[in-house]
């Protein structure tokens, strides 16, 4: 009872698991000398064990629980840890460390308890558990005040390194001097340290030298520059050209390691020639230390490059090409390219060490290649290490491909301007077969599109001429997606499908939308991974907003409509939801609005749960785009909407989720546009900034095409400019003025002849140069002549119909001379359409305005009223069938010209009587009068014919 009431406080499974371990080590307590021979409990309790040592800091954290555990729990595990086994220990290690990171024990504490438990483990006899008790020490030290140090693991460290120690014990003891050699004054590390390092230095065994060499950096460190330069530099020196490949392995990074302590001309006396000749031995021994130096190669060139002359700067570059063609002679190259063509994409085949170390060696200068780029310049890059750049893109190992691949962005972004050398080799690693290469390529391609571009890039401008230049790298990305996809790598295919979002940097509208949206549409509908979907969702969407015209961006809105929300299978609509979360994301609130909201609300009816299962948890964020009272529509389809799937649905997790979204809903209050204008909070700023970006798309679309169509006005009228231009040259007088319009009068000069003049002549032949007499009335039509006949004709027919008496007096008509018989009549072709002129005898007689377009049989003109001069007419109809002359005119038998009725002095009357009649009719009418004193009218004449 007392082990429960101490860890009341713990969760009930650990408080379990200390009390069975608390009462297992009373049943079987463990004492140093008899636990030799105990065998460990089951497994059941092995578990226990490894909860509680688990557990270990949350239970000192516990300050109710912390004395309790120290005194009782800590104890037990230091006793359980000499016969625990492997895993306990791992355990208990990481345990200790957690400990002292987080100060939940004092350090005086610690050091008594859980420092000393560490110190002994790290001798044990497996040597996994001794490794790791090691790395447990050497992290301890970093937390320990210095005196501890000193006082508790200096003596014996210094124990361990003696020559009677196991080997392993002198491999502990340099890992822990060069661990606490920073922690200590220079005098301390003379007197104390460094007769041990030098003594582990002449070790007999090799692994101890090339350990202690490794740690020499920090010794260094430790003592400064001149006591290096006495005591650490010559014991380097004879370790670089030590008899075994690992001590000399180990002596050159430590050189690279220490190079920044070193001065000037230590560098120039020592360093240098112990690297130079390092590296020719390596070369012409080809031994393990060859890959070593072409990994260490980069440093070894940045850190002496202010040391070096620029003959020992050409060397260098020498040599690093010497090291990317190592193992590619002719016949060796032709055989790796067989062997890997015969290899499977999935294994590669063995090789033998010696074509590993060459592969490792190309490889690790591959991996170098951006720091020998700083080394050389971009100056001189393309004279001196182009080519070699190039042959490691065609390298025939597949492992060199993709380091080259791998770093390609770091040596596009140092070379600047003169990027677009790189550009054939960037399209053969996008051509590459080997997924690992393209993986290298297309996990940073953004970043070399970036570095193509240059400075264009942040003003999202292009010029054409760069345009043209990537005009082959954009087809090799999108022809990746080939080899991509015959593999069962979906991170890749996501991550290609992100980076083709960028392409709208470096591509024309025209090919975004004929090569790069295909692709992604494509890959919408046949990727089988549901992130390659989001990401080739989230690359269209992207792409589509950045397209100039309106006519494309609306057709693959409709397409998205089309194909995935009305689409066959459950899948794509359920791709339409995600789709219209990330149209909410990158587009306006009013372009989601006029193109998918209404659109995404019918899939509540859609008859598969899952959907309206996901649709619900789009609701709420439908309802935050809405804006009163311009959305009340929107608003009242989205409450219609939830009120079905409330009353409707059957499905038990849609009827929870929709009562999820209707407490969402209920707490969302609904903007207000009085409202938002005056106070805008960051959201409706950025939605703001995303509708003016949508709408600058259309205004430059508008401006576009005003420029297109006044380019094309411009050219249709340089077109027709230079066809006037030929054909005034072709003519025979070449003037370029041209003639007179139809109907207008003849002014060119005496003596010269137009091409109306003609046309003139055969008018004036055709009526018989009869003029016409011009009325004062504008709109009288009395001086209109019936098409190709005279005046007398028209008068003189029995059907026409008899003068009406107007009580108006007549205008008096204006007669013209007849010098004007030759002109055109331009007052009739203005003012009558073309179309047959009507009879004179029809029209009204006093009407100022006629109806020329009149289809009545019979006219007004018949009856007349009578007059102020007391003049009646007759009601008798005329025979229109007959054709009688009429009785009294005189003259009717004989054609008269129209010159003489314009010339004729009794021409005139009153307004609406026939002004333009013959001189013979107008003598007629004047001796033949009436007993009222006026002309007699047709039945006036008749009836006296028979009276007499």
């Amino acid at each position: 009872m007392e082990e429960i009431e101490v860890f009341s406080c713990k969760p009930s499974s650990t408080g379990e698991n200390v009390k069975l371990f608390l009462e297992e080590e009373e049943c079987y307590p463990f004492d140093c000398g008899e636990v030799v021979g105990i065998d460990i409990p089951d497994s059941g309790q092995e578990v226990q064990r490894i909860s509680v040592i688990h557990n270990l800091p949350d239970l000192l954290r516990d300050t109710e629980s912390h004395d309790e555990c120290m005194r009782r729990v800590v104890p037990k595990v230091r006793e359980v840890l000499y016969v625990a086994q492997t895993e306990m220990q791992l355990a208990a290690s990481s345990a200790f460390l957690q400990i002292l990171q987080k100060n939940l024990v004092p350090i005086q504490n610690y050091t008594q308890t859980f420092l000393q438990t560490i110190l002994n483990s790290v001798d044990a006899r497996d040597p996994d558990v001794a490794s790791a008790w090691l790395e447990t020490l050497l992290d301890v030290i970093d937390l320990l005040p210095k005196d501890i140090i000193k006082k508790e693991i200096l003596n014996i460290a210094i124990a361990k390194g003696q020559l009677s120690q196991a080997v392993h014990s002198r491999l502990s003891c340099c890992k822990i001097l060069g661990k606490i050699a920073t922690k200590f004054e220079p005098f301390v590390i003379k007197k104390e340290i460094l007769p041990v390092v030098q003594s582990l230095c002449q070790d007999v065994d090799y692994e101890v030298r090339g350990c202690m060499c490794r740690q020499l950096d920090s010794v260094a460190r430790g003592l400064g520059l001149e006591p290096t330069k006495s005591a650490i530099l010559p014991e380097l020196v004879e370790l670089t050209n030590d008899e075994e490949g690992f001590v000399r392995t180990a002596g050159l990074e430590t050189v690279v390691s220490i190079l920044s302590l070193l001065d000037e001309d230590t560098c120039n006396n020592t360093i240098i020639p112990l690297v130079c000749k390092f590296c020719q031995q390596a070369m012409q021994n080809e031994d393990s230390t060859l890959p070593v130096v072409a990994k260490q190669l980069g440093r070894l060139a940045h850190g002496l490059q202010a040391h070096l002359t620029d003959e020992q700067k050409q060397w260098f570059v020498d040599y690093y090409r010497k090291l990317c063609k190592v193992g590619l002679s002719s016949e060796r190259a032709k055989n790796t390219k067989e062997v890997e063509s015969d290899q499977t994409k999935v294994t590669d085949m063995p090789q033998s060490d010696e074509d590993d170390q060459c592969l490792e060696c190309r490889k690790n200068a591959a991996f170098n290649f951006p720091a020998m780029f700083v080394f050389v310049g971009p100056k001189h890059f393309k004279v001196d290490l182009l080519g070699i750049f190039s042959s490691l893109c065609k390298d025939p190992n597949s492992q060199v491909r993709k380091t080259v691949a791998s770093g390609f962005h770091e040596v596009t972004k140092l070379l600047g301007s003169q990027v677009h050398i790189l550009q054939p080799d960037l399209i053969n690693l996008l051509k590459d077969d080997s997924i690992d290469v393209l993986r290298g390529i297309l996990t940073n391609i953004v970043d070399i599109l970036d570095s193509f571009l240059g400075s264009s890039s942040s003003n999202h401008t292009l010029s054409e001429a760069k345009m043209n230049s990537l005009g082959e790298v954009i087809p090799a990305i999108l022809a990746s997606d080939e080899v991509v996809s015959s593999f069962n790598n979906w991170r890749l295919q996501e991550e290609l499908m992100t980076s083709l979002a960028s392409l709208t940097r470096c591509c024309s509208n025209e090919v975004l939308y004929t090569k790069v949206i295909p692709v992604l549409f494509n890959k919408l509908k046949t990727a089988r991974a549901l992130p390659v979907r989001h990401a080739c969702a989230r690359s269209s969407l992207i792409i589509i907003r950045t397209l100039k015209k309106l006519e494309q961006r609306e057709e693959l809105v409709n397409r998205l409509v089309t194909e995935f929300c009305h689409g066959r299978s459950c899948h794509q609509r359920s791709l339409f939801i995600d789709i219209c979360k990330f149209v909410i994301e990158l587009y306006s609130k009013t372009f989601f609005k006029k193109y998918f909201y209404e659109v995404v609300l019918e899939l509540h009816k859609d008859p598969v749960p899952n959907i309206r299962l996901r649709l619900c948890s789009l609701l709420p964020p439908l309802k935050k785009l809405i804006k009163l009272p311009t959305d009340r529509n929107l608003l009242q389809q989205l409450d219609l909407c939830v009120r079905k799937l409330l009353v409707a649905e059957k499905d038990k997790d849609v009827q929870n989720a929709i009562k999820v979204a209707v407490e969402e809903l209920d707490k969302i209050h609904v903007q207000m546009e009085s409202l938002s204008r005056r106070m805008l909070f960051e959201q409706d700023l950025v939605d703001q900034k995303k509708e003016d970006e949508e709408k600058l798309l259309i205004e430059l679309e508008e401006k576009e095409q005003k420029r297109e169509e006044e380019a094309a006005e411009k050219k249709k009228g340089e077109k027709r400019n230079s066809a006037t231009s030929a054909a005034a040259k072709k003519g025979d007088n070449g003037s370029k003025i041209p003639g007179p319009r139809k109907g207008t009068k003849n002014l060119a000069a005496p003596g010269t002849t137009s091409p109306n003049t003609s046309s003139t002549k055969d008018a004036q032949n055709r009526f018989g140069k009869n003029s016409i007499a011009k009325s004062k009335s504008a709109n009288s039509l009395s001086q209109i002549p019936r098409r190709g006949k005279t005046i007398s004709e028209n008068i003189g027919k029995p059907d026409s119909p008899k003068p009406i008496r107007s009580k108006i007096p007549a205008a008096k008509v204006k007669t013209l001379p007849n010098n004007d018989s030759g002109k055109k009549d331009a007052t009739v072709s203005k003012s009558l359409p073309n179309k047959a002129l009507p009879r004179l005898s029809r029209l009204p007689l006093y009407s100022s305005q006629p109806n020329l377009h009149s289809s009545q049989s019979k006219s007004p003109v018949g009856r007349g009223s009578g007059s102020k001069t007391g003049s009646g007419t007759s009601k008798g109809a005329v025979s229109r069938s007959g054709a009688l002359q009429a009785p009294g005119s005189a003259g009717t038998s004989s054609r008269v010209s129209m010159t003489g009725l314009a010339s004729s002095p009794n021409n005139s009357g009153r307004r609406g009587s026939f002004g333009n009649v013959s001189s013979s009719e107008s003598t007629s009418l004047k001796t033949t009068k009436g007993s009222n004193g006026t002309v007699p009218s047709t039945k006036e004449k008749i009836n006296r014919k028979k009276s007499k």
